[in-house]
Parts: structure tokens; sequence; C-alpha cells
């Protein structure tokens, strides 16, 4: 009897070393992510800012938190920090390569039925600061799949300009060079945001390249162009490279500019637009005179402006913006509005979700920062994190709870 067993036991594990053996490893692995029910079919992407770093997390206060002159070292007698900003985060200043913070920012944006996220893209190079915001974007993009939000990239060209410069290539092949990242890498996650079956990208401008040759030896290198859209109003610069424009900020109460781009432009796809506001921080922070002012109105201009992308029956909208806080555009959770920007979108969405799921996943947040370094709890946030992100937030609030 023994040996039957010892026999048995040794069969076991020659069959457990044998599955092992085969055992699928993570990159073969396709996470399917649950998707928010809508009942608006407009797609709504969020511009998103991958440009802050914080001194807890980078070793250094990034140049967004403190323009010419703030010190977020500072701190003020209510314990906020001293930030180039009008407005102050609900989680205070932060570091966009955190992956807590990353977290945070997704699942506030999934629960509000955004579908997907606008990265405001510096390229891929080594200069000036471009190579960290670079970095940070590669840092959320890593997080898209598993929370199950698309992206895309609005291209800030102009920074070709300081890449050839320092590393003596013409403008033209610095913007090669990118766009060669962006066809290789990017467009070819299941992740990156397509319509009419081509790659979307935006340009914010174009600020440098405004000369539509250009971007045709800039495109040149593809095989296949991307469905390349500038700001409205910029389409004469890249010429039949492009496939159409959106809008951005209307700093008119009564949303005449965007009347006007919604009601006449018919030259290719239109993506609109939606902002809380405008109240720049530049003038104050010594970074120049601003560009101008757009009252928040206590949460009633974004809610008329996506009232505005409603008469239209708009089939894409970009939120302008995320988390721009140098400019006041902040959707992002803050001290003064608390989750009201959410709100509004959650009702323009038609998600099922209301203020609770928000200040849960806000909670969440808070737990994982109370956490660190007990293994324990983050093994149970880890728990919980999963049941946000599959939309079981009942589930995760009994653990969060617990905690």
């Amino acid at each position: 009897m023994i040996s039957l067993i010892t026999g048995i036991t040794m069969l076991f594990s020659v069959w457990l070393t044998g599955c092992k053996d085969q055992e699928v490893t993570p990159d073969e692995v396709k996470y399917e992510p649950v998707l928010v029910d809508k009942t608006n079919a407009t797609k709504l992407y969020m511009h998103y800012m991958p440009w802050f770093q914080s001194k807890d997390f980078s070793g250094l206060w990034g140049s967004h938190w403190r323009m010419a002159n703030s010190n977020p070292d500072n701190i003020d007698g209510e314990g906020k920090r001293d930030i180039a900003a009008h407005y102050y985060p609900l989680i205070g200043p932060y570091d966009s390569a955190d992956p807590d913070v990353i977290e945070y920012h997704l699942l506030l944006m999934k629960y509000a039925g955004i579908d997907g996220v606008l990265i405001d893209w510096y390229g891929t190079h080594k200069a000036l600061d471009y190579h960290v915001n670079f970095a940070n974007s590669d840092a959320l993009v890593s997080k898209l799949d598993t929370i199950g939000l698309g992206f895309g990239i609005v291209y800030e060209e102009y920074t070709v300009e300081a890449v050839a410069t320092r590393k003596n290539i013409t403008e033209v092949e610095a913007a090669q060079q990118d766009i060669e990242f962006l066809e290789t890498d990017y467009f070819t996650r299941d992740q990156y945001i397509s319509i009419n079956d081509r790659p979307l990208l935006l340009t914010f401008g174009p600020r440098y390249f405004r000369d539509a040759d250009d971007w045709t030896e800039i495109f040149s290198i593809t095989e296949e162009k991307p469905l390349f859209l500038p700001l409205w109003g910029h389409d004469y610069y890249v010429g039949s490279n492009g496939g159409g424009e959106f809008s951005w900020v209307d700093f008119n109460t009564d949303m005449r500019d965007l009347d006007n781009f919604y009601s006449t432009y018919k030259d290719g796809l239109l993506v609109g637009s939606a902002c809380p506001g405008f109240d720049d921080y530049y003038k104050e922070g010594g970074w120049g005179e601003g560009y101008g002012y757009l009252s928040h109105r206590g949460g009633q201009t974004l809610e008329d402006q996506l009232a505005k992308a409603a008469e239209y029956n708009l089939d894409y909208v970009q939120l302008v913006t995320w988390n721009d806080f140098g400019e006041g555009t902040m959707i992002e959770p803050t001290d003064e509005f608390g989750f009201q920007f959410l709100e509004s979108i959650q009702n323009f969405s038609g998600v099922t979700y209301g203020v609770e799921e928000l200040e849960l996943v806000h909670q969440y947040y808070s737990k994982r920062k109370e956490s660190k370094g007990n293994e324990g709890a983050m093994e149970k946030l880890d728990e919980a994190f999963l049941h946000l992100s599959e939309l079981r937030p009942e589930k995760a609030s009994e653990i969060i709870n617990q905690l």
C-alpha cells in the first residue's frame, strides 16, 4: 500500500511539473475588461496632461506645479501646498507616473462613462522634459487595458524644434521618429482609438509645421496614414493629410464659436469639445500674460457645452481637460468643485452610476496611500481594484470599509 501511494504521488508530481512547463504566461492571457453601459452613443474622450511630478514620487516638484514662483514645499494653515493654480486637486498635487494616481484617474473616468483618453503627447525624444512626459504617458497606457478605456494621441509637434537643435537632426526627421513609434507601438494596440479603421491622431495646432508638404513628408514613412485632425481653423496647414478638425475652448458664454463650427464644418471628421471653464495662472505664476477667462459659472458652463454637443448630435466629444490645473480647465475633482463636473458627465453619458461610486474611488485611492507598507491591506486593495474595474462597486466597498 505504501509503495502504491508513493507511486501515485510520483505520477502526480510528474503531471504537475508538465502542467507548469506548459503554463500560460501573463503575456499570453488577453484580459477582457468589463465596459460601462451608456444610454448616450456619443463617444467621450478626455484630454489628459501627463506632465506632473511630485517630490514624494519623483524626487522633485515639476514645473507645472511650480511655474516661475510657486513652491509646493510651502504649506498653508489649511494644509494646502503652494501650487501654480487657482484650484486644488482633491488628492493634492501628485505625480503623473504614480500608479495609484493613474488608477484613481482612470476609474473615475470609467464610472463617468468616458470612453478613452486623448493624451497631450510631447513625443519620444530625450530633450527638456519631453521624455519624462513620454514615460508618464506610457505608464498611463499600461493601465488602460485593465480598466477598459481607449486612448489616442494629441501630438505637440512644436517640440521638434528643440529636439532638432539638441540631436543634430532635422525637424522633419524628429517628427518622423515620433510617428514611427506611434505606428509600430501605440497604433497597433487594441486600446488605441480607431475611426473608420484608421488610428486617430490629433495635433494641437499645428504650431511648427505650417506647410502641408512637411506633413506629406512626415507621413511618407507610414504604411497607412492615420486619421489626422488639426485644431479648428488649422486644416489649411496640413492640406490633404488632414481628415477633419477638433474644437477647443470657446471663450464666449453664448458658445457662438462652437455653434459656428458645428453648423458649418463639412470637410471631414468633426470632434467637438466641452469645457468647464478657463482661469489660467500664467500671469500670477510668471509664465506670461495668460490667454483669457471663461467663468465656470458654478458648473453651468460645462452643462451648457454638453447640451450644445447634444443639440448637434455629435458622434465625438473631447472633454477639455482632465487636469490642466495651470489653465483652470480641470474636470478632475477639486476642493472647489468636488465631483460636480464628473456628475454632469455621468448625466450626459447615461451611466447608471452617481456620486457614490466616484466617492468610493476616492476612498479607494486614500486607502492605498494610507496602507503603504501594510502587505495584507495592499492585497485586499488589489482585490478591491479588480472589483472596481469590473464594475462591482458594492463588493469593493465591503473590502475598503473593512480596512
